[in-house]
């Protein structure tokens, strides 16, 4: 499978985590936007991740040892009409997200993910290229 690997942190949000505020809006909604900072998604990658099966994500929690798989149902570069399905915590800095994906579950991935994922442009597993690369991002190749 060929999907998207992407870094986020807690940085914004409350002492809850990113995770479980998203996942509360979930319990409500049936789905959340989870929002993406820096260089977007191209309408290509966001092909590549909807054209799978099973639409999913991998989220790599900055500075923390936890993965999660994102189920994703629409992938889209500006802001969602429906911020009610936005966690409030994105407030302040809503406008600042330049990739939006709307997601219908989180589920933790297994401790050894990095080491079953290639980065898709230069074979590169995961874990080495994210110990080395600053970027927000990677397209990854799994037999997840």
């Amino acid at each position: 499978m060929k999907t998207v690997a992407i870094r986020f942190a807690d940085k914004y949000a409350p002492q809850e985590g990113t995770i479980a505020l998203h996942e509360k809006v979930i319990e409500d909604k049936g789905y959340v936007w989870f929002g993406k900072l820096g260089s977007p998604i191209s309408e290509a990658t966001a092909k590549i991740v909807l054209e799978n099966e099973e639409a999913k994500i991998l989220l790599l929690h900055s500075g923390k040892k936890e993965r999660y798989w994102a189920y994703v149902t629409e992938i889209r570069r500006i802001k969602p009409d429906d911020v009610s399905a936005i966690p409030t915590y994105y407030e302040p800095k809503i406008n600042d997200f330049t990739t939006w994906f709307r997601i219908t579950k989180f589920e933790l991935a297994e401790k050894d993910i990095l080491s079953k994922c290639v980065v898709a442009s230069s074979k590169a597993v995961l874990q080495d290229a994210a110990k080395r690369s600053m970027s927000s991002f990677f397209v990854i190749e799994t037999e997840e």
